[in-house]
């Protein structure tokens, strides 16, 4: 991965942080390798006050506007707290802010807040989620970044995993750290300089990536068959009943698709957890599995949803709809199964890179996400329940 921060467009913006933070995070953006549909988070602090990522913005188009202004003080003094709910913190996220017409924080708000330097990055790399993602994703972690990379294990997004970090990192010295990897999850950078902060994420990417490149291989696929368009039809019928609106199939036949779609322990594979925990809300916990009989598969896929609903749920969850974001085709590929061409084309990027991920794992072991308890907690997370019940 090559850093693509330019001196010379960056001089504009020496003497506006603000401005270089709109700057840098779009870098990051740009690259669907880092992040992608929403994903990641950034932020800078300036006279003790954080600027960071709003809800609804994209760190690829992110302008000024779209950075929340939060009293610094506030956050550190929730990160000591025992206890905390994610609507209590949002809420006190709110009332901090210095003005009302931007929007919410990011529920990693308070994590930016106790890192020490001016300028923190968030993303979900692929190449280092990846790696983690295997049997021995902590070891190989040490190995590759040292002691200087603080690697925490995976935590519930939003203030369990604020408080966690707030926790172990009482007794650190950060001047020693280069970065925080959380397993399942992404990678953290920081420093009082944007650049640097930046290029700090590229040289950590870069050294999951070149581990990757040396230990894993993508054959061409040799198959020939494709999706026959009645299949297409008959999901799109089925899946818009389920969910009660049309449906905009996106037909995803890529080598790597297919090698996925051939694999003898697929449906292990699609019980494994995704590439990273956001992408749940996305894609769903797992995608339908589609052999000769659409009907047939899918009715599977809703009993399966149900039991994972009816397992870990408690009375006060409400359970979404039975209909899968994405289906994958016996020996074919996939098919994204949006309710509209823009969230179809979201779906096709995410189920894209996981493919990617999954055939890399497989090869480095096994492919070991979330379980599909965790993958529960982030799906009916309680502030997208409220949403609901409004």
């Amino acid at each position: 991965m090559k850093s693509l921060f330019d001196d010379t467009i960056a001089a504009k913006y020496a003497n506006d942080p603000l401005a270089m933070r709109v700057y840098t995070s779009q870098l990051l953006g740009r690259n669907q390798d880092l992040v992608l549909h929403g994903g990641g988070n950034t932020s800078v602090k300036i006279d003790k006050v954080l600027y960071v990522k709003g809800s609804g913005w994209n760190l690829d188009t992110i302008e000024k506007e779209g950075f929340s202004p939060v009293d610094l003080h506030t956050l550190i003094e929730m990160a000591g707290r025992e206890t905390l709910s994610d609507t209590q913190m949002v809420k006190e996220q709110r009332e901090a802010m210095s003005d009302q017409t931007f929007p919410n924080p990011s529920i990693e708000a308070i994590l930016h807040a106790i890192i020490p330097y001016t300028y923190v990055d968030h993303t979900h790399a692929d190449a280092v989620v990846t790696l983690t993602n295997t049997p021995k994703g902590k070891e190989l972690m040490q190995e590759l970044y040292g002691e200087n990379m603080l690697l925490i294990d995976y935590v519930m997004p939003g203030f369990e995993l604020a408080k966690h970090i707030y926790t172990v990192t009482q007794t650190i010295d950060w001047k020693t750290l280069n970065g925080i990897i959380l397993l399942n999850h992404g990678v953290f950078t920081f420093d009082d300089d944007a650049k640097i902060a930046y290029e700090k994420m590229i040289a950590i990417v870069t050294k999951a990536e070149d581990y990757l490149q040396k230990n894993v291989t993508f054959l061409s696929n040799t198959s020939q068959g494709n999706i026959d368009v009645e299949i297409i039809h008959s999901l799109v019928h089925e899946v818009a009943v389920l969910r009660g609106c049309d449906i905009f199939p996106i037909v995803l036949d890529s080598d790597q698709a297919k090698a996925l779609s051939t694999r003898p322990n697929l449906e292990r594979l699609i019980k494994q957890g995704e590439l990273t925990p956001e992408h749940v809300i996305r894609i769903k916990p797992f995608p339908a599995l589609i052999d000769t009989d659409c009907a047939k598969g899918l009715e599977t896929f809703k009993t399966e949803y149900q039991n994972y609903f009816d397992k870990n749920s408690n009375a006060n969850h409400i359970c979404l709809d039975l209909a899968p974001r994405y289906a994958i085709v016996k020996g074919l590929g996939a098919v994204a199964l949006g309710k509209d061409e823009k969230e179809s084309r979201i779906i096709a990027d995410i189920v894209e890179h996981t493919i990617t991920s999954i055939l890399s794992s497989e090869q480095l072991g096994a492919w070991t996400s979330l379980s599909l308890a965790q993958m529960f907690e982030m799906e009916y997370w309680e502030l997208e329940q409220a949403k609901l019940k409004k």
